[in-house]
């Protein structure tokens, strides 16, 4: 900031004020957004700050609480457990705010682990009474541990493998999927989620094999007759596509994902004027999290001829979801 301050003086003195952008200007327009809760802003500016100086430690661990803020805890223990690793763990706050955001997805024991490792290394840090209060609230019984130890690491699974599936890496989710079906064979909702990934990953005859083997033993499956629809479209087989189609679209589920997965799919089979009226009817609050709510609902908007909104509507989805800005192709979809 120092010089910043000083480039300013001298411009002054020769009646020139040029902006110079630098992460520090950049990092203060994003704690001044915080502090007003203009949390899309702060992203913005703190994105663009850490573009200017990728390893601050502390750009990075204040663009994390502003995902943490938004409920976006994933990004949030990503930026955080890249400043541990770059640091050697020098910034130690990182361990709470990691111990928060775990105890917030519900994953105790990591909640647990990260909150020991803080106060072992700052027993009487900042946080230090905000890390004994979870670690109260926590109070793992030891004759549940093995099973909540299991329970948490099913929901690391499905956390990590939604991230990806949303963000369409179908090379990291496939193999997450996998081990998933083999440590948890129980868990057979995950079978569509394998479907998907096959399916774009290149085995397209075993993707749609195995979703019309789901479909059979659940005939009235939304998630199958979404995932064929897609399949079919992909591989440009219309008829079979409108008879996946027509199973969804005089369907209005109650679950706010379920009516995402609608919305999506009509999308992506060029039903752009139905799909906007699926996404509109969203409460924006529950999916925000969900790239896939930005990337199709702007592209419905744009093929719909509604440029401004489907413009607006990205630039915010990809101040939340940064990776999205590197999809500019699917405008051309």
């Amino acid at each position: 900031m120092q010089h910043l301050e000083n480039n300013v003086r001298k411009s002054k003195q020769n009646n020139v004020l040029p902006f110079i952008p630098e992460g520090d200007f950049y990092f203060a327009k994003g704690v001044e957004a915080f502090r007003r809760r203009k949390f899309d802003r702060a992203l913005k500016w703190l994105q663009k700050a850490v573009e200017q100086v990728p390893k601050d430690p502390l750009y990075q661990c204040q663009m994390s609480i502003v995902y943490t803020e938004i409920g976006a805890y994933h990004e949030a223990n990503q930026l955080l457990t890249n400043v541990l690793q770059f640091t050697g763990d020098e910034y130690t706050d990182c361990y709470y705010l990691l111990a928060n955001n775990y105890a917030h997805l519900g994953l105790l024991n990591d909640a647990k682990k990260y909150a020991v490792s803080y106060l072992d290394k700052e027993p009487e840090g900042e946080f230090s009474e905000e890390a004994k209060s979870l670690l109260d609230l926590i109070d793992i019984d030891e004759d549940e541990d093995w099973d909540l130890e299991e329970e948490d690491e099913l929901l690391i699974y499905q956390e990590t493998v939604f991230y990806h599936m949303e963000n369409m890496e179908w090379d990291k989710a496939l193999p997450l999927i996998e081990e998933m079906i083999t440590l948890f064979p129980e868990h057979t909702p995950v079978n569509h989620d394998y479907a998907q990934a096959l399916f774009f990953s290149g085995f397209q005859e075993k993707a749609i094999q195995l979703e019309l083997d789901l479909l059979r033993d659940e005939p009235n499956s939304l998630v199958s007759h979404a995932n064929l629809a897609i399949f079919y479209n992909e591989m440009e087989q219309k008829a079979e596509r409108e008879k996946y189609l027509q199973a969804l679209q005089n369907v209005y589920p109650i679950q706010e994902q379920q009516k995402l997965r609608i919305a999506v799919t009509l999308a992506r089979t060029g039903n752009f004027q139905e799909a906007n009226k699926r996404f509109r009817a969203l409460l924006k609050g529950i999916v925000k999290n969900h790239p896939s709510y930005y990337r199709w609902y702007s592209v419905s908007l744009y093929q719909a001829g509604a440029l401004s909104s489907a413009l607006a509507l990205w630039k915010e989805g990809c101040g939340r979801h940064p990776k999205l800005a590197k999809e500019e192709g699917l405008w051309k979809h």
